[in-house]
């Protein structure tokens, strides 16, 4: 297996300037990932959710652990984070300034990709309880009806496809391509499901990096035309539709 591309320098910022859109769109995640999580940490006393984003992770984690540091590198996602009372968020990349063998349980969620692993790596030994665990867990593209699949798949590979960063490769493998020095233990089959309404949907896609990228460079006429063809297989726009997202996890204590 490969380590990701990025090694040194800045932090990816894909997301920061649409922030506030991200938190709106984007789906969430099943309650019963975080008491998995709970479960095989082993304790829960503290937990760092690292490249937070708006916190959606480290808000389910505050559900079982009694504090949740949340640190990200962008302002933007801090500022358009969702508060919580054990939730406590911070702008920094990896430096946590937590005492050693204090964290049961490191989290990165759809990020692990964007990160550079050696010094996250060095961080989450230095925090990590003996016996503590990390967790990184990424989902692949969404999942409904098949011919609104089939205009979603032309859509993110051949229109989108170059504009993808290199790193998105990653997620299309489930992470398995990242090498991390990890005990695995297995998760059980988790997925994210959401009810969706066509705006919702295509609002979720409008936050995609890929989007914002190609629309940058060749403008914004053939997303139109995507949004257009799903628009008339979709039917009636208060429609709800059921929307999936497989999870794949990488989970295990630190060698």
């Amino acid at each position: 297996m490969s380590s990701p591309v990025r090694r040194s320098g800045e932090f990816a910022n894909h997301f920061g300037p649409q922030s506030a859109q991200y938190l709106e769109a984007r789906p969430g995640y099943p309650l019963a990932v975080f008491s998995f999580l709970a479960m095989t940490s082993g304790g829960t006393r503290l937990a760092w959710d690292c490249a937070t984003g708006n916190g959606q992770a480290a808000t389910g984690l505050a559900d079982r652990f009694l504090h949740v540091l949340a640190t990200d590198p962008s302002e933007e996602m801090i500022a358009n984070a969702v508060p919580h009372k054990r939730v406590e968020y911070r702008v920094t990349k990896y430096e946590t300034t937590l005492r050693d063998q204090s964290v049961d349980l490191v989290t990165v969620a759809q990020a692990l990709h964007w990160l550079d692993l050696d010094p996250f790596l060095k961080e989450a030994r230095r925090v990590l309880v003996p016996g503590g665990v990390l967790a990184a867990w990424c989902y692949s593209n969404c999942r409904t009806a098949h011919e609104i699949d089939e205009i979603f798949d032309h859509f993110y590979h051949v229109t989108l496809g170059a504009y993808w960063p290199r790193e998105r490769r990653h997620i299309e493998n489930g992470y398995q391509s990242i090498a991390l020095p990890i005990d695995e233990i297995p998760a059980p089959p988790f997925e994210m499901v959401e009810e969706w309404t066509l705006p919702q949907y295509l609002g979720y896609i409008r936050t995609w990096s890929g989007v914002a990228k190609f629309i940058e460079a060749r403008g914004e006429a053939q997303v139109l035309d995507f949004e257009a063809a799903v628009r008339e297989t979709w039917g009636n726009p208060r429609l709800l539709r059921r929307v999936r997202w497989p999870m794949h996890f990488r989970i295990g204590e630190l060698r």
